[in-house]
């Protein structure tokens, strides 16, 4: 799966969801203005998870880690989900929702 897929699927099964960006990252946003997931530029995703539980399992996924953006200071809610793992990405996203 794509970035372009995945953002097609989850658009068109929530209508409160729309493609926007972020810091010039792709991402999905909620009519409320809150990012639930973005475009990484090495082809994965960033997804926003909240709920503890869901996180880790995330976390226990193989290459699956917390998010940083570059900065040295990993985001604590946020996970990357690299390409290998396309397969979860709807699945993770749907999660963020």
């Amino acid at each position: 799966m794509d970035w372009d897929t995945l953002a097609t699927e989850i658009t068109g099964s929530h209508p409160d969801i729309r493609l926007s960006s972020m810091f010039g990252m792709p991402c999905l946003k909620r009519d409320s203005g809150k990012v639930i997931a973005g475009s990484w530029k090495d082809g994965g995703i960033t997804v926003k998870l909240t709920d503890a539980r869901q996180r880790e399992a995330a976390l226990a996924l193989p290459d699956v880690a917390l998010f940083d953006p570059g900065m040295g200071r990993v985001m604590k809610e946020w996970v990357h989900v690299p390409a290998t793992q396309s397969e979860r990405w709807v699945e993770l996203v749907e999660q963020s929702i």
